[in-house]
């Protein structure tokens, strides 16, 4: 029996394109088969460019031309120039293709729920799936500015806080921090970034302005699954940027001794120690870094082992 790394990919391989049917003739018995369903899931869920679609779902020009013509000619989709550039075309769905959309919709969702109920360990499947999820869309992360206020920055602040709840000694409680007030970190004073893989946030950092030459980072975050692909450093030269562009030119940040990989982070990315700055009970280590002009950065570097501050 072999159990080498590249028996265990390949095993996982398979269940997957089985469990998914992407072998079926007929996806979810729907008459036509997976490649075509993705693209009508992908223009359903607002992605109209032809060339963005195609980029989204890795295929090439001749397939994606394909598809779309199949779905076309069933009038499902609806093909137009884009009004500021003929050469890119824009896709949108049809009544009938709306319908067979949420058709789809409510098929897919059946069917991961009984998955899900099959196995005993529901959220450790679904540990497993962010990871791979993750893993195979990394290069495709992207960067947003969100509503601090908003639901995705919700999800991303439960997750930070629970798990500082967990690594500190005698736990977390928000009220007991200094939490900033989402104005605090919504333009022009600040901003907060949320790091998107496909649909889901796995990322996060605050700033915190008050009008002035000096801003707080607060809030960064990296989901587990996400966790070693420099992500981290990502968002820290992203809130370093949107500082530059708001007149910033000092960024303070504050950490705790249960978070050493925060630390060896700042560290690293030319952040200095100094003395205690706020009165937050949580807070042991106080970094600050000078925002240079920017002709004057330095070349970014690559990703380390990043976790949350």
């Amino acid at each position: 029996m072999t159990t080498d790394s590249v028996t265990r990919f390949r095993r996982f391989s398979r269940a997957v394109t089985s469990e998914v049917g992407a072998l079926d003739a007929s996806f979810l018995g729907r008459g036509r088969p997976l490649g075509s369903a993705r693209v009508l899931n992908a223009i359903g869920r607002g992605r109209r460019e032809v060339g963005e679609i195609r980029d989204y779902l890795g295929l090439d020009s001749g397939l994606m031309s394909r598809l779309l013509r199949g779905l076309e000619a069933e009038g499902l989709v609806e093909l137009a120039r884009h009004p500021g550039d003929a050469r890119r075309r824009i896709a949108r769905l049809t009544a009938a293709g709306e319908r067979e959309f949420r058709t789809y919709e409510r098929l897919s969702n059946a069917r991961a729920l009984r998955l899900l109920e099959r196995h005993p360990r529901r959220e450790a499947l679904l540990e497993a799936m962010d990871l791979v999820a993750t893993a195979l869309t990394r290069d495709r992360i992207v960067l947003v500015e969100a509503d601090p206020a908003g639901d995705a920055a919700g999800h991303c602040l439960a997750a930070y806080y629970a798990e500082l709840a967990r690594r500190f000694p005698a736990g977390f409680e928000v009220a007991r921090s200094r939490n900033p007030e989402a104005a605090e970190m919504s333009p022009p004073r600040g901003s907060f970034i949320v790091a998107w893989s496909d649909e889901l946030p796995v990322g996060c950092v605050g700033l915190k302005g008050t009008g002035g030459p000096v801003a707080e980072v607060k809030r960064l975050w990296v989901a587990p699954a996400a966790r070693g692909l420099g992500l981290a450093r990502r968002l820290m030269a992203e809130v370093e940027a949107v500082a530059r562009r708001l007149s910033i030119t000092t960024l303070r940040l504050d950490t705790n001794r249960a978070l050493p990989e925060a630390a060896r982070l700042y560290c690293g990315s030319g952040w200095q120690e100094i003395p205690r700055f706020n009165d937050d009970p949580y807070a042991e280590v106080f970094f600050e870094k000078s925002i240079a002009p920017e002709e004057a950065r330095p070349p970014g570097d690559g990703g380390r082992k990043e976790e949350t501050s």
